[in-house]
Order: C-alpha cells, then sequence, then structure tokens
C-alpha cells in the first residue's frame, strides 16, 4: 500500500459498517482486541470449508494442507518478530497463557527458595499473578520497579536499585496496556542480563502496533496475542530462545507433545511442538498468519506512525477539552491508549454515556489494579485506544460524546 488510506482499510473490516444505538459504531477498544478484516474471516472460513482436518497426524490431503496452513504461519511469525524458525515459536492461546509457561516451566526449574523475581507496577494482572503464585509456591522474593505517576514512565533509580539485588528474572511489558508507555526494552534488557537475570517480554500491546524484532528486544521471551492484531481470539504466541526452551520441560502432557511413550515415561516432541499439547487451535494459527500477511501489507512502521498522529491528535483535543490524561503527554513515548477521566464523573457513566453516541471505548482498572487503584489512586479510568482503522473523525465523535457527558452532568 503505497499511502496509509485508513478510510480504505475500514471497508476491509465488516463490524465497522453497523450501527450501534442508531449510531455509526466508533471503535475505540483495540487494547482490548482489535477488529478483524475481511481476508482473516474468508481465510478461516475457507479453512473450515475445505481442508478441516486436524494437524501432524493424518497422511490424506487435506490434513496435509491444514499442517502446512499453520506451520506457515508460524514461519510468518518468526519473520514478523526476527525469530531463528518456528522451532521458536510455540502457539498458545493468548500471552496469559504464554506467560504461565514460562512461571510453570522455566520458572519452576530455574526459581528457588530465596530468589527474586522483578516486575513493574504497570503490570497487566497476567503479568503479575503467575509470578505471585510461583513465588508463594516457592519462597521467592517479588519485587516491583516503581514508576512515576506523573509522567507514567518507570523510575531509573528503582530500575537500577532492583537490578542491583541480582533478580532470577525480569518480567516486564514493552508497552502499559492502561498508561500507553513504552518502555526502553532494550537498553533494560542489557542491564538486567548484566545483572544475570532471564528476560520476560510482554508484547500484547507493542507487536501489533510497530515493529518488534528479537535483535533488538534482547530478550529471552517474548508473548503476545493474536486477537490484538486482527487475528481470532484463542491463540497466541510464546516465543522463546530455542537454547532455553531445549532445556526446559513441558508444561502440559497429552497428544503432539511427545516423540514416543511407554508404560512408565515419555520422550517430548522436538521445538516448538513439546510445548502443544492436544489439538491446537488449528483456524488460529491459519487466522493469525493471515493477519500477519494483512498487517504487513500495510507496513508496521506505517501503523506505528498512523498511531503516533492519532495519538497526538487525540491528546491534543482532550488536553483543550479540559479532560485529565494518564501517561505520558509525547506521543512518541506511548501506543496509541489514553486512559483518561472526566472530573466528577465515574468512568462507568462516561463509557456508558459514549456508547449512546456509539463510541465504545473500556472503563475499569483494565486488569492492572495495581497501577489504576494504588498508583494513580483511582478506582477506574477510562480508555480510548486505536488502530489502523480509526481515524481523526472517530476521535472527533469521541470528543463530541465528552461534550455529552459533560452536558448531562451539568459540568459545562
Amino acid at each position: 500500500m503505497a499511502k496509509f488510506d485508513a478510510e480504505k482499510i475500514r471497508g476491509d473490516f465488516p463490524i465497522l459498517s453497523v450501527t450501534t444505538n442508531g449510531k455509526r459504531l466508533v471503535y475505540l477498544d483495540s487494547a482490548a482486541t482489535s477488529q478483524k478484516p475481511i481476508q482473516v474471516i474468508k481465510e478461516i472460513d475457507r479453512y473450515y470449508r475445505e481442508y478441516n482436518a486436524n494437524i501432524h497426524r493424518g497422511v490424506y490431503k487435506i490434513s496435509e494442507e491444514a499442517t502446512q496452513a499453520y506451520e506457515d504461519s508460524k514461519r510468518k511469525v518468526a519473520s514478523l518478530i526476527g525469530a531463528k524458525g518456528i522451532e521458536e515459536i510455540v502457539y498458545v492461546r493468548n500471552a496469559t497463557e504464554a506467560i504461565n509457561i514460562v512461571a510453570l516451566s522455566w520458572a519452576d526449574e530455574n526459581i528457588k527458595k530465596g530468589d527474586r523475581i522483578l516486575i513493574t507496577e504497570m503490570e497487566h494482572h497476567s503479568n503479575i499473578v503467575p509470578w505471585q503464585i510461583l513465588s508463594k509456591k516457592k519462597g521467592a522474593v517479588l519485587d516491583y520497579v516503581k514508576i512515576d505517576a506523573d509522567t507514567g514512565m518507570l523510575d531509573e533509580e528503582s530500575i537500577s536499585e532492583q537490578l542491583s539485588k541480582k533478580p532470577k528474572l525480569l518480567s516486564i511489558t514493552h508497552a502499559s496496556n492502561v498508561l500507553g508507555t513504552i518502555n526502553s526494552i532494550s537498553e533494560i534488557s542489557k542491564e538486567a542480563h548484566d545483572a544475570g537475570a532471564t528476560v520476560l517480554v510482554d508484547g500484547a500491546q507493542s507487536v501489533p502496533h510497530m515493529p518488534v524484532k528479537i535483535s533488538e528486544l534482547g530478550c529471552d521471551f517474548l508473548a503476545f496475542s493474536g486477537h490484538k492484531m486482527l487475528a481470532p481470539t484463542g491463540i497466541g504466541v510464546l516465543y522463546g530462545r530455542s537454547e532455553i526452551l531445549e532445556k526446559m520441560p513441558p508444561a502440559f502432557g497429552g497428544g503432539d507433545m511427545i516423540m514416543s511413550v511407554d508404560h512408565q515415561s515419555f520422550t517430548s516432541n522436538d521445538l516448538p511442538w513439546k510445548f502443544e499439547a492436544g489439538t491446537p487451535n488449528i483456524e488460529g494459527g491459519i487466522g493469525l498468519g493471515a493477519a500477519i500477511d494483512y498487517l504487513n501489507g500495510i507496513g508496521m512502521e506505517d501503523i506505528k506512525a498512523h498511531e503516533k498522529s492519532l495519538t497526538r491528535y487525540a491528546l491534543k483535543c482532550m488536553e483543550e477539552s479540559g479532560i485529565r490524561t494518564f501517561g505520558p503527554k509525547d506521543e512518541k513515548a506511548r501506543v496509541g491508549a489514553i486512559p483518561f477521566e472526566i472530573d466528577g464523573v465515574h468512568p462507568h457513566d462516561v463509557a456508558t454515556i459514549f456508547d449512546s453516541e456509539g463510541v465504545a471505548i473500556r472503563a475499569g482498572h483494565h486488569c492492572a489494579m495495581p497501577l489504576v487503584v494504588e498508583v494513580l489512586k483511582k478506582p477506574a479510568v477510562s480508555r480510548m485506544s486505536f488502530y489502523i482503522y480509526n481515524t481523526e473523525e472517530d476521535i472527533d465523535k469521541a470528543m463530541e460524546a465528552v461534550s455529552k457527558v459533560k452536558k448531562t452532568f451539568k459540568l459545562s
């Protein structure tokens, strides 16, 4: 695509032609899940109509075709993030499961009593709760890197202080699902490795929205979800360095993750299959491959630039309307997710009035209660988030909804 054309892109998304409450749907909740283009929908439909079969089990034609399509999608994932090959790409249900597999396998083997696990105050529950469970099980210590609530950025002194305690693992988000903050993962990974830590990166909010390469991140594991990048729900990715995955025991047992089984023992399959027990989400993998084709057709650099432009425009509009936003003020330091509050109005009321105007946003603690409740000191916040199919007109509609909120609550 020679020039980014959001209006043309919108035409590929059937759901964006529907109305809600009598208004054109303005979807501003892509940080929760993205909408799906017709190209992905058709590819999934074709799988079920033309070659639905289990993979790695049949020597008949449609089984071989399904296997080929599933494995080809992994090659697309590997290329997207710069992995060595499909041996480093494990399919899971979502980023949550990817992080849990690292906790159940690598961490269960390597974290001992008294060891430290380091995360940050801006993490999603998916990157908090598994480490709480593991630390209690192992008698390990769970530490947090602090953030500056005013800027939405990680506290650099806190990073250095916590890494000086030599954690065994650093598990950190690349981009905050609440604040939008983009963390400097390459620098932090180097500092963490120098301190002896293994590094896991939650890329759920970065991989769909910008170019992400393993060589630049410098991490050992990367987790992300397909449903946030135009693919179906129920498909996600755990990238792991092959030399680490080779040493890890499988987290789950069953079919396809074995090479052989006898009455008392089993031999694990080759990578990445030893981590994929049972029949996988074949349609999800095929859909993810189609989604990556679609994103590559636009270009990840162009996607990033489009979202930066929308974020800059939205921040300006919200500032002019006297709305308080949270997170970095510079759009270059964040992805297109903006949490905000309208003084005197509960975020759930804000979201309800937005919905009456056809504008879909999120309200709540966004699966990040420690950040929202304990750091921002808010019971909840509203959030709008953008993707390839959004335009400045969508933001204008959101600002009209803001005016209705103020009018309803007699704030202006």
